[in-house]
């Protein structure tokens, strides 16, 4: 069964929508290389609209301009590139398509389909929120960049149940950006203050 990979740019307060003022600064080479690999695990990209008008509206260019990125813009062209969107869309860049129907039922027939290697969700907050409620996130990947932004949207919403997770990976760039690689845990037995106290530091 293919995995469905999140993986996001976020700032230490956990603000998954990028601002280039604080993410730009942090991207060298060791990022790239972050990155190269999360693209490397799938053959299905999983977008959001706002995602999809975002890479559209630059990579096809990129691509034909022939610089340093065009690799990359090659890549994202000639991956196939499902998109979520409540409107109807009339799609420009090759390989994409409109998702038909229900989210989550989408992305489980996604996951289920012997042809598929991988999923990966890159950016697409309220894809991965919606995705993360229903169990369907196997790995997420954050490049956790050394700054708090204080403003714009988080990738955890508010809700009644916590999401516990376990470290597959962890990385420290240069830069002060952690790469950490988390999945879904098993949600822990209930402890309390009294099953801890003998670790209270002071204890003789």
């Amino acid at each position: 069964m293919a995995k469905v990979i999140s993986t996001l740019f976020i700032s230490a307060d956990g603000v998954a929508e990028i601002d280039p003022d604080w993410h730009f600064p942090y991207f060298d080479e060791n990022m790239g290389r972050a990155v190269s690999e999360d693209y490397a695990t799938a053959d299905v990209l999983l977008i959001g609209r706002e995602t999809y008008d975002s890479f559209a509206g630059a990579w096809p260019e990129r691509e034909g301009a022939g610089e340093d990125d065009a690799a990359m813009g090659t890549l994202l062209g000639d991956i196939r590139k499902v998109v979520v969107s409540r409107q109807p869309l009339e799609f420009s860049w090759r390989n994409s398509e409109l998702i038909s129907g229900d989210l989550v039922a989408a992305v489980r027939a996604l996951k289920a389909d012997p042809g598929v290697k991988g999923i990966l969700v890159p950016g697409s907050i309220s894809v991965v929120q919606q995705l993360l409620a229903a169990g369907l996130v196997d790995e997420i990947r954050l490049l956790v960049h050394p700054v708090a932004a204080r403003k714009g949207r988080k990738l955890f919403d508010e809700g009644g149940v916590p999401y516990h997770l376990t470290v597959v990976a962890s990385e420290v760039f240069p830069t002060g950006v952690i790469r950490v690689i988390y999945a879904p845990a098993e949600v822990p037995a209930k402890v309390g203050y009294d099953d801890v106290k003998d670790r209270v530091p002071g204890k003789e």
